[in-house]
């Protein structure tokens, strides 16, 4: 039997996940990290991104819009500003949310409005890249 670690998965709205897994891959600040059961330690900032959870064979990713990671020996808690199941996205919004982030850097009238606009295209390029990530796996 592997061993395991207990991951809660929660945004400000809901618990996502709550269970025993036996590695979860998530998008640090400073790059994709892999978690394993009694990991050392770690806080640290969440990019969007896809988080993905495994328990031997069976594979489940979760979309997150930023947040902090929090590992402890036994314990990995993510609180994401919003977190929500892959199967979950709408990618016609995520498309659109793009496009419109596109054009707002495009007519920037000021840093904050660029600066804005960036965050909003890095979540909406992070949804369409977990959509594609999720059709992958469905297609094997």
């Amino acid at each position: 039997m592997a061993m395991t670690m207990h991951v809660d998965i929660v945004s400000a709205e809901e618990e996502i996940f709550s269970g025993p897994v036996e590695v979860l891959v998530a998008p640090a600040s400073a790059g994709e990290v892999g978690i394993y059961p009694r990991h050392a330690p770690l806080l640290s900032p969440l990019k969007p991104g896809e988080v993905t959870i495994r328990n031997g064979k069976d594979e489940r990713v979760f979309y997150v819009s930023g947040g902090v990671l929090e590992v402890q020996p036994h314990v990995v808690t993510v609180l994401a500003d919003t977190a929500m199941r892959a199967k979950d996205l709408d990618e016609a919004k995520a498309l659109e949310a793009k496009k419109r982030a596109e054009a707002m850097m495009k007519d920037k009238k000021s840093e904050v409005d660029y600066a804005r606009a960036a965050a909003e295209l890095a979540e909406a390029v992070a949804q369409l890249r977990t959509i594609e990530k999720i059709r992958k796996q469905v297609g094997k």
